[in-house]
């Protein structure tokens, strides 16, 4: 199994970088982790929504050239599906028992994803209504698929 961990800009907080690490090197035991940054377009306040989308155009290009045929894709999307632990970890589990070799997860810029990139995914993933920094979702995102993992393997994780 392989998770491919695709996002929009780079981590600029330290603190962010090392709990993303943690997780990632926590994961190591049970699957192979890529983090795949691409770059992200600069906004202004006051865009027009012509100017939004083609931002989230750009983005989702360099997105969409980072997926590969195998991959089983997850965007995170308000708008998603919101699901507990358990039931997320046993959605993965299903897809591994199925066949699929590769899940993709993609964390879209500050204005979100394309609509190329949301027609090319399999599954829409919420963890919340709320609005999280992009930095801080990749943090949560990694002890989500941790404890996955962790939940699948009947290890002990907090409820």
């Amino acid at each position: 199994m392989k998770i491919t961990i695709i996002c929009v800009g780079k981590i600029k907080e330290k603190f962010y970088t090392e709990a993303v690490n943690e997780y990632t090197k926590r994961l190591l035991r049970y699957t192979k982790v890529n983090i795949c940054e691409v770059a992200d377009e600069r906004t202004f306040d006051m865009m027009s929504e012509t100017e939004e989308n083609l931002i989230k155009d750009k983005e989702g290009e360099r997105i969409i050239s980072k997926i590969t045929q195998d991959m089983y894709v997850y965007a995170l999307e308000i708008r998603g599906k919101q699901r507990d632990s358990v039931k997320f970890a046993s959605e993965i589990d299903s897809l591994m028992v199925s066949g699929t070799s590769h899940i993709c997860f993609i964390i879209g810029g500050s204005l979100g994803l394309s609509k190329n990139v949301l027609s090319r995914a399999d599954s829409f993933l919420s963890f919340s209504e709320m609005t999280f920094p992009h930095q801080l979702m990749r943090v949560i995102l990694a002890e989500q698929i941790y404890r996955c993992f962790r939940i699948i393997n009947h290890e002990p994780y907090h409820k």
